[in-house]
C-alpha cells in the first residue's frame, strides 16, 4: 500500500492514505466514484454503464482501475466522448484509435531523430529519485550540480550559477542540475522555509535552468518531479507533447516545440517512476 512504503514519508505529497477515491474526495466538491477492475475486465460496455450509473447516482468525478493495456485499450473507447481525463501517458495509447488520426502499425511512437546536448533537472525527493540520482553520480562523477533551497532563499543567484557551471560541460554525455535530498534533509529545509515556500522556490529556480538549458543548447532533457514538469514544461511554453518510446513504465520520451518553434524531447517522470538506473537508461532509449 501507498501508505505503508516510501510514499508515505513523501517530503511534499505524503501518502498517508492508500485509497485514491477517499484522497481525491477530500479535494472536489463534487462526489468522486471508482470503477473497478472488475468492470474494467468487462470492456468497454461495462464501463461506459458504470458512468452512466454513477452520474445517475450523482458523482461527477470517477477513478479506473486498470493493470495493464488491455484495460487501457476498453478504457479509451469508453472514454471517447468524456470531454476531459486526467491520467499517466498510459491512458493515451488507446485514445487515437477514437479519432482514426495516427496509424496502427507502431510508427506512431516514432518520434524526430534526437540531437543536440544531454541534460537533467531533478526536484523530486522521493526514494527512487534519490536513488535514481545516486546511481547517475556514481557513473558520471563531477557532472552534477546542487540547488540548495536555504541559499535560494537568501537571495543568492544559483539560476545564474548553475548555467554558468553547465555551460562548458554541455554535450552528449548528460549532466544533472538537482534540488533532490533525502527526506530528512528536506524536512530540516521546510522547518525553517516552510513546506509550501521551499517547494515553489526550488521549482521556479529549476524552471529558469530549464528554460536557460535549452537556450544554451540542450535539446534532450530529463526533467525528474511532477511540480518540477509542470512548471519547466510552462517555463519552456510547451503546449503539446508527442508521446514517443517508453523508458520504464509510465515514462516516455516525448518530441515537442518551445514557445519559439524550437525541437526538443524531453522526459516528465514522476518523483516514484523508474529504475535506479533511469537517467542513463533515458538515453540510451533516445540514442
Amino acid at each position: 500500500l501507498l501508505s505503508e512504503g516510501s510514499m508515505r514519508e513523501h517530503p511534499l505529497t505524503p501518502m498517508t492514505d492508500p485509497n485514491l477515491v477517499r484522497v481525491l474526495q477530500r479535494q472536489c466538491k463534487r462526489r468522486v466514484g471508482l470503477i473497478e477492475q472488475a468492470i474494467v475486465r468487462l470492456g468497454s460496455a461495462a464501463i461506459a454503464e458504470r458512468m452512466r450509473v454513477l452520474r445517475a447516482e450523482g458523482y461527477g468525478l470517477a477513478i479506473v482501475d486498470a493493470l495493464d493495456d488491455t484495460d487501457l485499450l476498453a478504457m479509451a473507447r469508453a472514454f471517447a466522448t468524456l470531454p476531459l481525463l486526467t491520467a499517466g501517458s498510459g491512458v493515451a495509447i488507446g485514445l487515437p484509435r477514437n479519432f482514426g488520426i495516427l496509424p496502427d502499425d507502431g510508427s506512431a511512437a516514432a518520434l524526430p531523430p534526437a540531437g543536440g546536448a544531454a541534460a537533467i533537472v531533478s526536484g523530486s525527493c522521493s526514494a527512487a529519485s534519490n536513488e535514481q540520482l545516486r546511481q547517475f553520480l556514481q557513473r558520471h562523477p563531477g557532472r552534477g550540480f546542487v540547488l540548495e533551497p536555504l541559499r535560494l532563499a537568501e537571495g543568492e543567484d544559483l539560476v545564474a550559477a548553475a548555467l554558468a557551471w553547465a555551460a562548458p560541460r554541455l554535450g552528449a554525455e548528460p549532466l544533472v542540475v538537482h534540488a533532490t535530498a533525502p527526506a530528512d534533509a528536506v524536512r530540516a529545509v521546510q522547518a525553517q522555509l516552510g513546506a509550501a515556500r521551499a517547494g515553489e522556490l526550488v521549482e521556479q529556480a529549476l524552471a529558469r535552468i530549464a528554460r536557460g538549458l535549452v537556450d544554451a543548447g540542450v535539446r534532450r532533457l530529463v526533467i525528474a518531479g511532477g511540480e518540477t514538469s509542470g512548471a519547466a514544461v510552462q517555463a519552456l511554453g510547451v503546449r503539446a507533447l508527442r508521446i514517443g518510446a517508453q523508458i520504464d513504465p509510465g515514462v516516455p520520451w516525448c518530441h515537442a516545440q518551445d514557445g519559439t518553434g524550437r525541437g526538443l524531447h524531453l522526459a516528465l517522470k514522476s518523483g516514484n517512476f523508474g529504475a535506479g538506473d533511469f537517467f542513463d537508461k533515458a538515453f540510451e532509449v533516445l540514442a
